[in-house]
């Protein structure tokens, strides 16, 4: 049975602080690294989180108040202030009708070339959705590459380690357990970190992807429903 001090001194020693601390120059780069990466992922899910979140409240107030309001141009100055993705189509599918109606009376012709209108109305807001859509997704890929890559940036900590541990045993000629475990411990811490930076790296993605889906399928819905409203105030237009 182990004396009390020497396992005091052992659970010492087997700290995350002494691992460290003991680990080779080589180890201590790759636990720094996979430390930062870990620090960077939840930085970005718990920024993603909120701006998400933010997005869909503001998304839905913005819809409710687009059926309610009776002109469109009127919704024109208060949106162009709106800093959110429903607002920003709204604005862009504006600016295309606008433009393209005065153009109409600038140029002398009688008649709106409506299909013409309508696909460049539907290019208009989608470019608009898609942009904010990939900006949302741009630092996802980040997450994605941590919880891909760290378990292995781990490993290759852990195989260096345990490579320095056999050639320390080597030198010493002794393979007692008291010599053995603190190198095979802060080899293995090594792991240890890169799933620590791994495992919510990669549940943070699946679950902002599958939210910026949602949020994609709920703009793409409204713009379907704002494309069919100025679709029917094009069809209404008569003599032009």
């Amino acid at each position: 049975m182990m004396a009390p001090e020497i396992a005091l001194k052992t659970t010492a020693e087997l700290s995350p602080l002494a691992l460290f601390l003991a680990a080779d120059i080589v180890v201590k780069a790759v636990m720094l690294g996979l430390l930062l990466a870990s620090i960077w992922s939840w930085a970005i899910i718990i920024e993603r989180s909120r701006r998400l979140g933010r997005m869909n409240g503001e998304a839905a107030k913005f819809e409710e108040w687009f059926w309610k309001a009776g002109d469109l141009d009127k919704m024109y100055e208060p949106a162009s202030r709106a800093d959110h993705p429903s607002a920003r189509a709204f604005i862009a599918g504006m600016n295309e009708w606008r433009q393209s109606i005065k153009a109409v009376g600038a140029n002398g012709r009688s008649a709106v070339d409506r299909e013409g209108l309508r696909a460049r109305l539907a290019s208009a807001i989608n470019v608009a959705i898609g942009r904010d859509i990939d900006a949302l997704s741009d630092r996802l890929s980040v997450l994605a590459t941590i919880g891909s890559v760290a378990p292995f940036v781990g490993l290759f900590g852990t195989v260096w380690g345990i490579m320095r541990s056999f050639a320390s045993i080597a030198a010493s000629q002794n393979t007692t357990l008291a010599v053995v475990a603190p190198g095979i411990a802060e080899a293995l811490f090594a792991t240890a970190i890169g799933l620590f930076a791994a495992i919510p790296a990669v549940i943070g993605y699946n679950r902002l992807l599958h939210r910026v889906n949602r949020l994609e399928a709920r703009l793409s819905a409204f713009a379907e429903e704002y494309l069919n409203l100025l679709s029917r105030q094009l069809d209404g237009m008569e003599g032009r």
